[in-house]
């Protein structure tokens, strides 16, 4: 089975999405066992939730939005380690942008 990831940005907000596409809340994913708060799902979910408003993104979705909300934690060694993290999200997604254009 294809399985993707659900997260949002609060938990309220994500297990709203698990009871209105039917994913059953003992299967959310948590610290420590995984490293962010999570659901992992079916691929007819995913068409689900994307039907009920849900975004796709890449699989540096997480690592961005969770180093955007560390830069406002006002912490400079938070701030400079979430930068960090966001400049290679972006070198990834640059990268992988020039490999398609080369491909076609």
């Amino acid at each position: 089975m294809i399985m993707c990831h659900m997260w949002a940005d609060t938990l309220e907000e994500l297990l709203a999405m698990a009871d209105r596409i039917g994913v059953q809340r003992k299967w959310l994913q948590r610290a420590p066992k995984a490293s962010w708060t999570h659901f992992d799902i079916a691929l007819n979910k995913k068409t689900q939730a994307i039907r009920c408003g849900a975004i796709v993104t890449d699989f540096m979705g997480p690592t961005e939005f969770l180093s955007q909300r560390e830069r406002q934690s006002g912490d400079p060694h938070r701030i400079a380690r979430a930068q960090q993290r966001l400049d290679w999200v972006a070198q990834k997604r640059a990268k992988k942008a020039t490999m398609a254009k080369k491909l076609g």
